[in-house]
């Protein structure tokens, strides 16, 4: 195989952002996008040179050519696309998280093995330029053994009602890739799982369940500890901060800037406020776990970022829900054995 021939399902702002990267990759071919609102979209579509433009995801499983598809879609269609996908031997990418609820994203999973297909889950800050480093920091022993990972993440505003009603919720929708960063980083499992959450921001959030503050500590097989603090609205922007502190030492990330410059002058010293979002704050590592997925597929080898760390931070996402609405620490075996 020379060339990956890839369907793009759903192509809201994430989908258009896969779609835009794949049409640059002189290994990937476009054959097919799918939406239900695929006609209201010919503005951005008319000079994509797409094929197939259709409303229909299955179009594109029934095509022997195609070895691939990216699931883009909304959270409560991903494990009903998966199974569909993997029953037609097609490769998967999909956007986190797998679902909302475990008993699907289980027999989702159970499908792909049978399969033998390759499924990546879209945890694209594994891809990051600075937090990759972390990564390789922690993995060759600079920091000896870690002791405390330290995660914050804070959006520059908060989306509308419509959209938090059906988000899942702050584990599901912001956190999730908190919980993914502090097992990549930790290279271990989560044990025990515990939330203080609040509504400090807007009552919005109250009125659909959700908070927009939080606090989560972590506890580890290895005997290690996390700390993860979230908020749906920092004022001065998207703010993407890591630790991890060991025996050895420590390694830390600050944020990404569009400019390194600093201004000092009598009145203070100043610098440009961090990269506004998180499209503009991971831009490049979008693009990048996309080219692993296709290099994957090329080289018929396991993904980066598989279906059980899609699994894992579920499993923590639900950990949290329970320890928030319970007000209790909740290990992660209490939430396993209500599946097992």
């Amino acid at each position: 195989m020379n060339k990956v021939r890839i369907g793009v399902i759903g192509a809201g702002r994430i989908g258009k952002i896969h779609t835009e990267h794949l049409l640059s990759m002189p290994e990937v071919q476009v054959k097919y996008l799918a939406d239900l609102y695929i006609d209201q979209m010919t503005d951005w579509t008319k000079n994509l040179g797409i094929p197939h433009l259709t409303k229909n995801y299955r179009d594109m499983l029934a095509d022997s050519e195609i070895d691939a598809v990216l699931i883009c879609s909304h959270t409560n269609t991903h494990t009903e696309i998966i199974t569909a996908a993997a029953e037609a031997n097609k490769h998967i990418f999909c956007e986190k998280p797998i679902s909302f609820d475990l008993a699907h994203t289980l027999k989702a999973l159970k499908t792909v093995e049978q399969h033998g297909i390759q499924l990546q889950v879209g945890f694209m800050r594994r891809f990051d330029h600075n937090f990759r480093r972390v990564y390789e920091c922690v993995k060759e022993g600079k920091i000896g053994t870690p002791h405390i990972v330290k995660i914050t993440s804070r959006d520059p505003e908060y989306s509308s009602k419509e959209y938090i009603k059906t988000s899942g919720g702050m584990p599901f929708d912001m956190t999730i890739h908190d919980y993914d960063m502090a097992r990549f980083l930790t290279n271990s499992e989560v044990e025990e799982v515990y939330v203080q959450g609040a509504v400090l921001i807007d009552e919005v959030f109250a009125e659909c369940g959700d908070i927009d503050t939080a606090v989560t500590t972590l506890r580890f097989q290895n005997g290690a500890i996390g700390v993860i603090d979230n908020s749906r609205k920092a004022a001065y922007g998207y703010d993407q901060r890591v630790e991890v502190f060991g025996s050895k030492g420590s390694v830390a990330v600050e944020n990404d800037f569009d400019n390194t410059a600093t201004i000092s002058t009598a009145e203070g010293i100043y610098r440009d406020k961090p990269k506004y979002f998180f499209l503009e704050r991971y831009h490049e590592a979008f693009r990048t776990e996309i080219q692993s997925f296709i290099q994957s597929i090329l080289d018929q080898q396991k993904v980066f970022v598989d279906g059980n760390d899609g699994l894992q931070a579920e499993l923590i996402a639900h950990a949290a829900h329970r320890s928030l609405n319970d007000r209790r620490p909740v290990t992660i075996r209490e939430i396993k054995e209500e599946y097992a």
